[in-house]
């Protein structure tokens, strides 16, 4: 040591040298001489600790600076969760709480959990149209920057094309898109989506298009939430689209965990300006419906998807049940998907029982295609 002069050295493991102690006294007392006799040549030590003694033992823990402890935590599928907490920190303000990280060729990375009051600053906020215009009626002229939205609706109603409809809007007004997909396979998508008039692929080639398929069995809710921080603040995107919460979901440990997660998350992008699109596939296709998670009071609007059956025929509708930034209207409106993407009618104003899903007619001519 007084050859080489280290400026940092690691001592791996405690545990070795708590086995030649043989005594806590005595394993105290060789701890407190290594600290007095690094910190006389100003070198900063890391310890490492494999917790293999008592689990009251913090002999360490009043001799450190900072405590530093590393979990690992195996779900019932998918791999590893590895987290970490700072315990102490002598004389340095630090974020409490547990942060998700991941060992990669390199070295590690740590995604510090997001706390949405340190972003204070509100960006003026302007209209978002769609780009249809019975859409943006529907929506009171459209969505408000700054502000969420959740599409919710049974499987195949078109929850993930609207979503898509807001980013081909935003990139359209020369503006770029983020779209984080949990539930399709990218090939896929791009077919399908190229199907019904909008090619995601080349505005991704062209740079206009931020798309990334996330694995809920292999992603942390820390890492994603860097992800979707990384596009906003480095890449400056103002549309950012999660398709879908069900997927989400999968990435949490338990549900009101994820309920916590997105309250942070959707405030911190409210405050920075973006506007947030999120969709959930609720259980059933007509009639009572449950949704695997509520957070429809965490979003600002939200967009309701129903089928109904009305002459033979299954048909959509849409409303909106809230929109906390503005007027929207309270009537529903029969949409269709085609291969030109989507189109909105006119009110369903001669209909009663819609959002039951089977409607009665009570005009006296029917004309309800859009």
């Amino acid at each position: 040591m007084q050859r080489v002069k280290p400026s940092r050295v690691v001592i791996d493991s405690l545990s070795e040298i708590r086995l030649l102690a043989q005594s806590s006294l005595r394993y105290r007392r060789q701890i407190l001489s290594l600290k007095h006799y690094f910190a006389q040549r100003n070198a900063t030590v890391l310890l490492l600790d494999d917790m293999t003694a008592e689990v009251d033992d913090k002999t360490v823990h009043s001799v450190a600076h900072a405590v530093v402890r590393l979990e690992e935590l195996i779900p019932d599928y998918g791999s590893e969760r590895r987290r970490l907490r700072v315990m102490k920190y002598r004389g340095q303000p630090f974020r409490g709480g547990y942060h998700d990280f991941i060992i990669k060729t390199g070295g590690v990375e740590v995604f510090p959990r997001l706390v949405a009051a340190e972003y204070r600053k509100r960006i003026k906020t302007s209209v978002l149209a769609s780009g249809i215009a019975e859409l943006d009626k529907l929506l009171g002229g459209g969505i408000e920057s700054g502000s969420s939205t959740l599409v919710i609706g049974p499987a195949g109603t078109g929850k993930s094309l609207i979503a898509m409809t807001m980013a081909v809007a935003a990139v359209k007004r020369g503006e770029r898109a983020a779209l984080f997909i949990f539930d399709e396979e990218l090939g896929l998508l791009f077919t399908r989506s190229r199907g019904m008039g909008i090619d995601l692929e080349a505005m991704r080639d062209q740079g206009k298009l931020f798309i990334e398929q996330m694995d809920a069995a292999e992603v942390s809710p820390g890492e994603f939430a860097d992800k979707v921080r990384s596009c906003v603040e480095k890449e400056a995107i103002r549309t950012v689209i999660i398709d879908s919460l069900n997927g989400y979901q999968n990435a949490m440990p338990e549900e009101k965990f994820l309920i916590l997660h997105m309250h942070e998350l959707l405030q911190y992008l409210n405050r920075l300006g973006a506007a947030t699109f999120l969709t959930v596939a609720q259980h059933g296709l007509v009639g009572n419906m449950k949704s695997p998670v509520d957070v429809t009071y965490l979003a600002d609007t939200v967009l309701l998807l129903r089928y109904f059956e009305a002459a033979g025929q299954v048909r959509r509708a849409m409303s909106v049940l809230k929109k906390r930034t503005g007027r929207h209207e309270n009537t529903i409106r029969e949409f269709s998907i085609d291969n030109t993407g989507l189109k909105v009618g006119a009110p369903l104003d001669k209909f009663q029982g819609v959002l039951r899903g089977v409607p009665q007619y009570l005009g006296g001519q029917t004309d309800s295609k859009p």
